[in-house]
């Protein structure tokens, strides 16, 4: 097997619009819309900030796993845009599902994500050739999410 090695390439938050967008319950689980409002990247290979465009189109199963798909743009100092897409798992708790239809939701949550980025500047190509993997939290009672990442060698 080859050797994988982690990198660590910078961090990133955002700010979330709440309350969320509820879809409802569904067969798969609850789908709520979380919004963002606009952030920061900060690390030794990114500086940018994250434009208030884009969503978490969150799944909760019943199991109280959300099934994260996020999309949203990074936009560097020097005027690249980047768009970041992801999916991911927060954990609810296996009561989360039925604290979410209680109006009673964790106020913080753990979240794994694998960020892929695509842009066209010659400058950050290198993003398009990485598989990324994320280790966060969210912060429903500060409205921010925020994440360490890091890429596979």
């Amino acid at each position: 097997m080859p050797e994988c090695n982690m990198d660590y390439l910078f961090s990133y938050s955002f700010d979330l619009k709440l309350p969320p967008e509820v879809i409802g319950v569904l067969p798969e689980g609850i789908r709520a819309n979380f919004y963002l409002a606009g952030g920061s990247v900060d690390g030794p290979r990114l500086k940018a900030k994250v434009l208030p465009v884009g969503a978490d189109y969150l799944l909760l199963r019943k199991d109280g796993i959300c099934i994260l798909d996020v999309r949203a743009t990074f936009e560097t100092e020097d005027g690249a845009l980047i768009y970041v897409a992801y999916s991911g798992t927060a954990e609810a708790g296996p009561d989360g599902y039925e604290k979410f239809l209680a109006d009673d939701f964790p106020l913080k949550l753990p979240l794994r994500n694998a960020p892929r980025f695509q842009t066209t500047h010659p400058d950050y190509a290198w993003l398009n050739r990485l598989q990324c993997f994320g280790v966060g939290e969210a912060d429903l009672a500060a409205s921010r999410v925020s994440y360490d990442v890091f890429a596979a060698l």
